[in-house]
């Protein structure tokens, strides 16, 4: 894919230093040895420096000997690492017992080491749930001010051209809130937005997507997506923004002027989002079946600095991807 290709030349121009928390995980050392074979980023790796340095040898891993390893049993930074979470968490109740034993926790010493100014990103999931690599990055990096919402953003790389960006198209959310309020919709929106023009790069048309346009069905659903597009349009009155509008509306030219006319984003949209967790995962599952598109992400949005999850599912292909979008994330 062109896009893909963009994205990793942006990482090589400007190496970020993405740490991954599951540094003795076998598909993301691979995927860590390909990113330091492209030098498209420094990258910090956490786990047993041992087992790493050994599984590098057993592989063939020969660029693994340019990554930093942390270990958490050896890395003198610790106390420093334990003495910031008790900082952000004391008022929650944590000890400085608990903090340094959940420092050594390589989810949270990577946010840690992000929160320290020591790594610009963080990717992990190839072994862990999705709450367990959110939650620290809820309680260490924290969300961007003015935005309570995280969120996930697709890149759906579809056959067909006349779509989106030439076939290319972000769905957002598919990944995180089951069932948000206009206000979280509209953050979804804003921020979903924002990650187009910084990996995308390219301009957002965002339409937020319903079962109705512009008032042809009258209900309480249509309501939150009504008031949701409002609000995202006073959050970034520099994007293009409008809805409610239903999928044909938003993506076909002829409908769009149809049922919207008037619109400069319907028939044009090349940012769909969607009103619930619901339809935003099954709409990109459905597309990427049922058309062939290659769906890349999801791409969490939304937090004050990149910490991006996995599935657990994901190939060495998908690691490799996620490190340079990470990166991409972190220049902005």
């Amino acid at each position: 894919m062109e896009l893909l290709e963009k994205i990793m030349q942006r990482a090589k121009a400007n190496p970020q230093r993405i740490v991954l928390p599951e540094g003795t995980e076998l598909r993301t050392l691979t995927a860590a040895n390909i990113i330091l074979k492209e030098k498209a980023a420094k990258i910090i790796l956490i786990g047993d420096e041992k087992k790493i340095k050994e599984m590098a040898a057993e592989n063939k891993f020969d660029y693994i000997s340019e990554a930093e390893i942390v270990d958490p049993e050896t890395n003198p930074k610790m106390k420093d690492y334990a003495s910031l979470l008790f900082e952000i968490r004391k008022s929650k109740g944590l000890s400085m017992d608990e903090a340094e034993k959940l420092a050594k926790d390589p989810l949270y010493l990577g946010c840690l080491m992000i929160k320290n100014g020591d790594a610009d990103g963080e990717l992990a999931g190839a072994q862990n749930t999705t709450g367990n690599v959110l939650r620290p990055a809820f309680q260490i990096v924290k969300t961007l001010p003015g935005i309570k919402v995280v969120s996930g953003a697709m890149l759906m790389f579809t056959p067909t051209a006349q779509y989106g960006e030439n076939g290319l198209l972000v769905f957002a959310d598919v990944a995180v809130n089951p069932n948000p309020t206009a206000e979280e919709l509209a953050q979804i929106a804003v921020c979903t937005g924002q990650t187009t023009r910084a990996v995308a790069g390219f301009e957002p048309r965002i339409g937020m997507l319903s079962f109705s346009t512009k008032g042809s069905a009258k209900h309480e659903l249509v309501d939150k997506v009504t008031e949701a597009t409002r609000l995202a349009q006073e959050m970034a009155p520099d994007m293009q923004i409008d809805g409610e509008l239903q999928a044909d509306a938003a993506l076909v030219p002829s409908v769009g002027q149809s049922k919207a006319p008037g619109s400069k984003i319907a028939g044009h949209a090349n940012v769909l989002v969607f009103p619930d967790l619901q339809a935003g995962n099954i709409g990109y599952k459905m597309v990427e079946r049922f058309s062939g598109a290659q769906a890349v992400g999801p791409i969490l949005q939304g937090m004050a600095a990149p910490v991006n999850d996995l599935s657990r599912g994901c190939s060495v292909e998908d690691i490799v991807h996620m490190i340079t979008i990470t990166a991409n994330q972190a220049m902005k």
